[in-house]
């Protein structure tokens, strides 16, 4: 019997099978004040119809307005987000489908052209992902009121009635920013070591389940591998998940790509390509992990189930492509499985 349709409960949030459909920027939002879109709500219905995913997890939304990555991005950044964040959560609801919300903070990765605030920051103004120039070095009370927009986002995403948040730590935004060396060159207590390459994660972790209680699932989107000279290796990702298992009440771990983004260079042919990572972290980490990278057959989702991969897997551009593919795939492995007994 195929693992994917089987049920799976992470730390009180009953799914009904281990399909996700992984964040995905869409820039759908009000170009001005980020509040959801009619557009917003029917890209998610068209996404989440019929209930064949177990969870959706939301695009990533901006904690303050220096951290909007792009225009278009919905914001998550208080009480006024609210109604428009609680009308996409119940109509993601009403097709069957958990939805937990992803909130962001773009660092070093943007620009004022998009954030319209007078300067951007990152922990060390290190120049990267082909931006011309660096930006401002993150002080102490820069670090302390990301923390604090990070807390009142996911206040904002419990209010508005989902079932959870996941934090974003890949893809170079803010939070993957400061746990890879090659862009955090700290000398304080934020930078050098792993551990503390990895402090304002667990300060934002803190502060997020001091927020919203332990009866609300926190996930991370953890960028744990950089692939490039100089920046987090496989091996470090693991350290990584040992790390967040140990040291904080995350409830998963979404794994993806660091600075090199959602894509492993040289392996996108490979469905699952971040399995590679994921199979380092098994032994040493007892969170529930969260697979993505390339996967287009429902078979190969299940076989990395079935092989101890993962216990979620995410389906992205094959979803975006055909929002058919979760009913057509689970249609296709119940007959496969009809012919077999």
């Amino acid at each position: 019997m195929s693992l994917i349709n089987q049920p799976i409960e992470i730390a009180g949030l009953s799914l009904h099978n281990r399909l996700v459909l992984p964040p995905m920027a869409m820039n759908a939002a009000s170009p001005i004040d980020g509040k959801v879109t009619r557009e917003n709500i029917e890209h998610y219905k068209r996404m989440a119809h019929g209930g064949y995913l177990g969870l959706v997890i939301l695009e990533h939304c901006y904690v303050a307005p220096e951290g909007k990555a792009s225009v278009g991005q919905i914001a998550v950044t208080g009480h006024d987000c609210v109604d428009g964040l609680r009308e996409l959560a119940d109509a993601i609801h009403a097709c069957g489908s958990k939805v937990v919300c992803q909130i962001n903070h773009a660092g070093g990765a943007t620009t004022r052209e998009i954030t319209g605030t007078a300067d951007t920051f990152s922990p060390s103004g290190v120049p990267f992902l082909n931006r011309e120039g660096g930006t401002r070095v993150m002080t102490a009370s820069d670090i302390e009121r990301v923390v604090s927009q990070f807390a009142l986002s996911a206040l904002t995403v419990k209010e508005a009635g989902f079932d959870g948040v996941e934090i974003h730590s890949a893809h170079g935004y803010l939070l993957n920013q400061f746990a890879s060396p090659i862009t955090n060159q700290r000398t304080d207590a934020y930078g050098g070591t792993l551990e503390n390459r990895l402090r304002i994660h667990r300060e934002i972790i803190d502060a997020v389940r001091q927020t919203v209680g332990y009866d609300f699932p926190i996930f991370l989107r953890l960028g744990a591998a950089d692939y490039k000279e100089g920046g987090n290796t496989p091996e470090d990702a693991a350290a990584m998940a040992a790390h967040f298992a140990e040291k904080t009440s995350l409830d998963l771990l979404d794994i993806s790509g660091g600075l090199t983004g959602y894509i492993l260079p040289g392996k996108t042919h490979t469905q699952g390509y971040f399995s590679e990572l994921t199979k380092l972290m098994r032994p040493v980490c007892d969170l529930p992990l969260l697979l993505t990278g390339g996967i287009s057959s429902i078979t190969a989702a299940d076989k990395l189930l079935m092989e101890d991969k993962a216990d979620l897997i995410g389906v992205g551009r094959s979803m975006l492509s055909d929002p058919n593919w979760a009913e057509n795939e689970l249609k296709l492995l119940e007959e496969e499985e009809k012919e077999t007994e």
